[in-house]
């Protein structure tokens, strides 16, 4: 079974207060999500990112994208958050 990719869409800009203009996460986050083993785990940490990016916005293609990279992968894009 694949596992749920990297929030991470190869965009790697660094301007928000160290969080990425695309994905939102931070260098310590990157590496902290290629560490998880557990599927499970990385779809939190997923939730995890895209609750950060309610917060402070996000690039406007990042579902998209990710979404394709989802389907690239085989397996479902977590539900975007609500609000």
């Amino acid at each position: 079974m694949s596992k749920t990719p990297s929030p991470c869409i190869d965009v790697c800009k660094y301007k928000r207060e160290g969080h990425c203009i695309a994905c939102s996460m931070t260098k310590a986050q990157k590496k902290a999500f290629k560490s998880l083993k557990k599927d499970d785990q990385r779809q939190g940490f997923v939730q995890l990112v895209m609750a950060q990016q309610a917060q402070m916005g996000k690039f406007r293609a990042w579902p998209e994208v990710y979404a394709r990279q989802c389907r690239k992968k085989g397996v479902a894009m977590p539900p975007l958050p609500k609000g």
